[in-house]
């Protein structure tokens, strides 16, 4: 039987060049950098640009937004060099439509939302479904197992991640990725570096 690959890791809250270089280091395939204006892990364009440019064309970096109009979420993601943009709360598909013309899209849905979204994305070429908790960021993990029998083909989880949890979410909902914040922070938007590391070798070693 082919063994199968493991989830890609992405880490969150990315608010210096400093801490881009260490995740991307200790093996991170993307880095998040939110631009929504609630976020405690608040990043300026200005830094997000330094740390994309810091860490290569190898390191897909996201722009995360909520609740933002399309031209300031594609004027930021351009400014900051963006390779993907990760969308949160209700909107149109024409808006996300819109963001796809230009960036590949990681769509986040609650649970509740993901039955009246998924026919909509599910296998759209631009756009990969994420599940996170309802608030984004809180540290709160999902019922994964209430999940197993819904999880999106290539969907990718997030939502109170982290080096002692992962590996038993992934052999319960086999993500494509996954996408981790609040538990590999020294404080927020600050990383520890352990804790990154501990989490990335959990993911990437893990054997199906």
């Amino acid at each position: 039987m082919t063994e199968r690959v493991p989830p890609r890791v992405k880490i969150c809250g990315t608010t210096s060049v400093a801490d881009a270089l260490m995740c991307a280091e200790a093996g991170a395939d993307a880095l998040g950098f939110i631009f929504a204006p609630v976020s405690k892990r608040l990043v300026t364009p200005q830094v997000a640009r330094a740390a994309s440019l810091s860490v290569g064309p190898a390191v897909t970096r996201v722009g995360v937004f909520m609740h933002q109009g399309l031209d300031e979420v594609l004027r930021l993601a351009e400014t900051s060099r963006m390779t993907a943009v990760q969308l949160h709360g209700p909107l149109p598909a024409l808006y996300v439509e819109s963001i796809c013309a230009y960036y590949s899209v990681l769509r986040v849905l609650r649970p509740t939302e993901l039955a009246a979204e998924r026919n909509m994305w599910e296998g759209h070429s631009a756009v990969t479904l994420m599940l996170d908790a309802p608030e984004p960021g809180s540290g709160m993990t999902l019922d994964w197992g209430a999940l197993q029998a819904n999880f999106p083909a290539g969907g990718w989880l997030a939502g109170g991640l982290g080096p002692s949890n992962v590996v038993q979410a992934i052999e319960l909902l086999r993500p494509a990725g996954v996408d981790a914040v609040s538990q590999l922070e020294a404080r927020p938007g600050v990383k520890n570096p352990q804790a990154v590391q501990a989490f990335v070798d959990a993911v990437k070693g893990f054997k199906s």
